[in-house]
């Protein structure tokens, strides 16, 4: 799979390790409770995957899933897991984004690097509505094979209808940057703008709309 340069979009809240934290848990399901694990700042890939990967993650139901069951879709896959509360904030957005553009053929999935029965309680206390896809290791491994370097959560990746993948987000995702990630999508799957020219039009509005959120803050 070719790697094309990608632009991940960063913003300033720090991501827990997750590695750390899959392997504490391990520790305290077997033994004494451990300490909990240091957070640490993901640093993004400068080389995305060009396409969508190939793999198969189990979803809610036990079923092996691949990014590649929603042909034709606009993909918002979302890397999350129940511990980051980065990540918990983030979920009624994308529930939002959901409602606001599956219309238009875009399909947001939640990908849980986490254990198996954490995700599924957290998901039917809080009411998930889009697909869930569930691993462990694996999910991290899935993470990798977009072409991440160093995993950090919440990280967000967005493709066109084609698979392409237009942008990737390393961190908690504003409302005011997915309507521009998902705005320069759109343009993509009208033919009105190529992967390039959506990509150029990402990057010269966030510098924006991070001043505005430093500012609000």
């Amino acid at each position: 799979m070719k790697p094309i340069a990608v632009a991940a979009l960063v913003v300033g809240a720090a991501a827990a390790g997750a590695a750390a934290y899959l392997a504490h848990e391990q520790r305290s399901r077997s033994a004494a409770p451990a300490t909990e694990p240091a957070a640490q700042m993901a640093a993004p890939a400068a080389q995305l995957a060009a396409t969508i990967p190939q793999f198969q993650l189990a979803d809610r139901e036990g079923r092996m899933r691949s990014l590649q069951d929603w042909p034709g879709k606009s993909l918002v896959v979302n890397f999350w897991a129940t511990w980051c509360a980065p990540c918990r904030r983030e979920i009624p957005l994308l529930e939002k984004l959901q409602a606001q553009y599956g219309p238009e053929g875009f399909q947001v999935i939640g990908i849980a690097a986490d254990y198996r029965d954490k995700v599924l309680a957290y998901a039917d206390e809080i009411k998930i509505q889009y697909p869930l896809l569930i691993g462990e290791q694996e999910a991290l491994d899935a993470a990798t094979a977009f072409g991440v370097e160093a995993v950090g959560f919440p990280f967000t990746v967005f493709s066109d209808r084609e698979g392409r993948i237009i942008a990737a987000h390393m961190g908690e995702l504003s409302e005011a940057e997915a309507e521009v990630i998902l705005g320069a999508v759109r343009k993509v799957n009208a033919g009105g703008f190529s992967p390039e020219q959506a990509r150029a039009e990402i990057e010269s509005a966030m510098p924006a709309l991070r001043h505005e959120a430093g500012a609000a803050n």
